[in-house]
């Protein structure tokens, strides 16, 4: 009987490792090919891992929230070939145990030029117990956060004082960006006073016969009062009776609660809103969707048109686009735009449409049907979530007029577009003005007051209304 081993597979450009969250196959199990064998969980989604032959399960390599490295062995697959399928796999090289030589001098870490799509490791390991560089202090480090703590030259020591929002505290690629965007809020409890040293004026010598003159100091400076760090506030104490049932958060809602604070610590929310009209939208979607989904497959919705005359937007307000590093201002080059996507769990998540801005109406729309049901489906890749420069929620689509989202950090806005409601409206006309039943909707964008002033994200809302507004009502699919 072949063995074969089942590696953990690369999830995306800038995923290097997953915690195991639960195996769905236990050892002596059959395995088709394809089945699940287990879930695992990145920093951004939680995914399974099919397994490419079928056969039995024999050995399982690793437990249950542990965090397993991208290519790693997982677990052990008897097939019934006659020959091994085990694919080329580097065999483990046993560690030499390190032994101390106190005459011997430290040698700086020799780094290689970087080579694109693969992450860089320090070559040298930081002496821990179990001699593991990923490892300090009883702490878990990914290569990703080591090569990027090295080139921004932060000591293992100052990772330690970093406070992360991974699984059982665990630093993410996140928690280290904010750490190197706003150092100075983590820095400033190790800020002392420097020590005031009184400076004398020069003695001159003093003759027999003259009197001493006395010495004249200059005059000290007061210390500045150091700030003392501002401290979290305790949280409120909770009383809780018989009959309340407690629940504990899963992992993505703690990860969700995480971020949405840290968003709100981060940036100073500021709201606008704006009513449009889109009537002629909503004619228009109502005379081709069975034309469209009959020739596209696809079935159209309004959150494909909504995501163009975004798109169109930013190309008109750059300054939208963009991201904050401490005094920075990042313009980004591409649009990507995010759309909240409610999960059955009660979740949220935000798949990424990369490029939205160089994608036609039918583009859209399959992009969007596309990510909307692999996010459904928990099918979703880690590269699905990432690199969003705007975001959009539709809180209309649970019968909400307006709502006042929080930002989706390292983003700038977001986008909350309401419920389409009939209402009676003044219109103007050759004759004059009049009153109609229109479609009318709310839109409501939250920004970030740091960078973008009330004249751009008003400006920006008004375009938007007016790329919906001036939807064509003889557009062809």
């Amino acid at each position: 009987m072949a063995k074969y081993q089942l590696l953990l597979p690369k999830m995306g450009e800038s995923v290097a490792e997953a915690t195991i969250i639960k195996w769905n196959k236990a050892v002596g199990d059959n395995i088709d090919m394809d089945d699940a064998v287990m879930e695992i969980a990145t920093d951004k989604v939680d995914s399974e891992v099919p397994s490419p032959v079928s056969g039995r399960l024999v050995e399982q390599l690793c437990k249950e929230n542990d965090v397993v490295q991208v290519g790693a062995v997982i677990a052990i697959i008897e097939t019934g070939g006659a020959e091994e399928e085990t694919p080329e796999v580097p065999q483990a090289v046993e560690v030499p145990e390190v032994v101390d030589i106190p005459d011997a001098p430290e040698e700086e870490p020799i780094l290689s030029e970087p080579v694109p799509g693969i992450e860089q490791l320090e070559t040298r390991p930081e002496p821990t117990e179990n001699n593991d560089n990923s490892k300090s202090a009883g702490r878990f480090y990914s290569p990703l956060v080591k090569n990027i703590a090295l080139q921004e030259n932060i000591s293992i020591e100052e990772l330690d004082k970093i406070p992360g929002s991974g699984a059982e505290g665990r630093l993410t690629k996140d928690d280290l960006l904010n750490y190197i965007q706003n150092p100075a809020a983590f820095k400033a409890a190790a800020v002392q006073p420097e020590p005031v040293v009184a400076k004398h004026e020069e003695v001159k010598p003093i003759a027999e016969t003259s009197a001493p003159e006395p010495v004249k100091a200059e005059p000290v400076a007061e210390p500045k009062p150091v700030k003392a760090p501002v401290e979290p506030k305790p949280a409120p104490a909770v009383s809780v009776s018989g009959a309340d049932e407690i629940i504990e958060m899963d992992r993505m809602r703690r990860l969700i609660a995480d971020h949405m604070v840290m968003s709100k610590q981060t940036s100073p929310h500021v709201t606008s809103f704006i009513e449009a009209d889109v009537t002629n939208i909503v004619q228009w979607r109502e005379k081709v969707k069975s034309a469209f989904e009959k020739k596209e497959g696809e079935k159209i919705t309004f959150t494909p048109i909504f995501i163009e005359a975004v798109a169109k937007a930013i190309r008109d307000f750059p300054m939208i686009n963009v991201s904050v590093n401490g005094t920075q201002i990042i313009k980004k080059a591409s649009i990507n735009i995010g759309m909240a996507t409610a999960l059955p769990s009660g979740n949220l998540i935000v798949p990424v449409i990369k490029r939205a801005d160089q994608l036609n109406l039918v583009g859209l729309t399959k992009a969007v049907n596309d990510l909307a049901n692999r996010a459904r489906g928990n099918k979703l890749q880690p590269d699905d979530v990432q690199d969003g420069t705007f975001t959009i929620t539709n809180v209309g689509s649970f019968g909400n007029v307006m709502g006042t989202p929080i930002i989706n950090q390292p983003q700038v806005a977001i986008l909350a577009v309401g419920a389409i409601k009939k209402k009676p409206a003044v219109i103007e006309t050759k004759q004059g003005d009049m009153i109609a039943i229109r479609h009318l909707m709310f839109l409501s964008l939250s920004y970030d007051h740091r960078v973008v002033d009330g004249a751009l994200g008003g400006s920006f809302l008004r375009r938007i209304a007016d790329y919906l507004e001036g939807w064509d009502s003889d557009r062809a699919i």
